[in-house]
């Protein structure tokens, strides 16, 4: 690839990332807010019916995540070999196999699902019918997304974020506007709230679906069976459907144990600790999904050399980036919540804490898979590493039978991704030529020393003073300067610091 083609990827990728920053501080602010007045709304008890009652389609869901690897994976790859006329194809067959995912969750839903629902979850008999129209909103919903993954896929593939920047500030903003009629409403808020949400749900998927046809030509729906794709994409899913099969488990059936050993009101809790690590993860995410479809197309290139710096950047700046925002939370994260909420659920600030040391995890392991994907070959990688993850599960209720805290099932789950992502450093050595000791060298070492050199001076300050609005604000500072000078000096190579120190003094030579 020649010099002008990389600078030009370059420049792409940091375009997008702004963009995709734009976007994920706006849903981020409104989500917080929002979650907030829903919380207090709702109660703590109906935010926790809400929460594991939506869980259960789910847990079904990852029918569609394992596909969605495999539509997301054919598209890029082909548009880094060129092939125009074969992604119509693919497309195609995607929405085909998309359409038969749809109406297997429909099956599961209403069958295996509604006795879950009816005969394992602890929700009050008051409560139930408000739970019933929660659960069928949320099936109907997931069909919405299901539908909506070619199309998400083939804009992510093209590169063109500013779409999901700006279609994603148009359903924000319409979120913002149900937390208000949500107030307003006379009837029940559980039920009105989840109508509303699967109505927006409906609306962006229509919104996403006239955007690539009007842009990309080979996202208009032919009626085309070609049996070697559907047969090559459906393995390609079959093996992700064992990996997301075990994420969503650990992930879901966490929640379902919690509901059955604590009740719902631990449900809210775990809920509100999901909210805060998923704004928290988007700071990490929005450079993630500028970069990945640069790492497949690289692959499909033959570039493996570009391919594996573009891994080493993406782990270690996504580190950094989630590691920035997540340290001064987790120091303070009983004062936020107090702060955030008027309400706080028992149990809420110890989840969040260890939930977001599992999110620290995920820039690490993100780009591997996404690695993995591009080759193809996702047999071993997804059996091995799904194997392990898998685990959390049994281990969880092995621990909670035994009379563990609740928290406890956050603490399996990180051991347990850390063994994983060893798996998948280890599978990745025959597969894409990246010897582990690059991979260590390159990412584990840098960030290891920025993690050590970070948390010293903010420990130091936050032990000067009493909890209070004052010792966030110091804190949150001193974090900030202590991330950014350890990043600077410890976590960046050599041609990065030079990079980075010729562009500011250019800035300055201008003013």
């Amino acid at each position: 690839m020649s010099e002008t083609n990389n600078i030009s990827d370059n420049k792409r990728i940091a375009k997008n990332t702004i963009l995709l920053y734009f976007r994920m501080l706006f849903t981020m602010g409104v989500t917080l807010f929002t979650s907030r007045v829903v919380l207090n709304t709702l109660g703590v008890e109906g935010y926790g019916i809400y929460n594991v009652t939506g869980g259960i389609i789910a847990m079904f869901a990852f029918l569609n995540t394992a596909m969605s690897s495999a539509t997301q994976r054919y598209i890029t790859f082909l548009l880094g070999k060129g092939q125009i006329e074969n992604l119509k194809i693919v497309f195609s067959t995607s929405l085909q196999i998309h359409a038969i995912i749809s109406v297997l969750i429909i099956i599961l839903g209403e069958t295996v699902g509604l006795w879950f629902l009816m005969e394992k979850l602890v929700i009050p008999e008051y409560r139930m019918t408000a739970a019933m129209w929660v659960y069928q909103c949320s099936i109907f919903a997931t069909v919405v997304s299901i539908m909506s993954v070619p199309y998400n896929a083939a804009i992510v593939a093209h590169e063109k974020m500013s779409a999901f920047a700006y279609i994603s500030v148009l359903e924000v903003s319409m979120k913002l506007l149900i937390v208000y009629l949500l107030v307003v409403s006379p009837w029940d808020k559980l039920i009105v709230y989840s109508v509303l949400l699967l109505f927006i749900q409906i609306l962006i998927r229509f919104i996403y679906a006239i955007y690539c046809r009007k842009h990309f030509e080979e996202s208009t729906y032919h009626h085309v069976i070609d049996k070697p794709l559907l047969k090559d994409m459906s393995e390609f899913a079959g093996w992700s459907f064992f990996g997301n099969f075990a994420a969503v488990l650990y992930t879901q059936g966490q929640n379902m144990m919690l509901n059955i050993f604590f009740g719902p009101i631990v449900n809210a809790a775990r809920g509100i600790a999901v909210q805060v690590e998923g704004a928290i993860q988007q700071f990490a995410g929005s450079f993630q999904m500028a970069i990945n479809p640069q790492i497949t197309k690289n692959y499909a290139s033959g570039n493996l050399s570009l391919m594996h710096s573009l891994m080493f950047r993406a782990a270690r700046f996504s580190f950094y980036l989630l590691f920035l925002i997540a340290l001064p939370v987790i120091l303070e994260t009983n004062y936020i919540l107090n702060l955030w909420l008027k309400t706080v659920p028992e149990h809420t600030a110890i989840f969040v804490q260890i939930m977001l040391c599992i999110t620290l995890l995920n820039p690490l392991s993100s780009p591997c898979s996404i690695a993995n994907q591009a080759t193809g070959n996702v047999k071993v990688f997804q059996a091995i590493v799904g194997g392990f993850l898998i685990l959390i599960l049994p281990i969880s209720y092995v621990a909670l039978s035994l009379g563990a805290p609740a928290y406890s099932v956050f603490i399996v789950h990180f051991f347990m991704e850390g063994v994983a992502q060893l798996g998948r450093m280890i599978m990745l050595r025959k597969q894409i030529n990246l010897p582990l000791i690059s991979y260590l060298k390159n990412i584990y070492y840098p960030i290891s020393r920025v993690v050590i050199f970070s948390l010293l001076f903010p420990l130091f300050i936050q032990r000067q003073f009493g909890e209070g609005f004052i010792r966030l604000f110091v804190v949150g500072i001193t974090c900030i300067i202590s991330v950014s000078s350890s990043i600077y000096a410890v976590g960046l190579s050599k041609n990065e610091r030079a990079l980075i120190t010729g562009k500011v003094i250019a800035k300055l030579k201008k003013h």
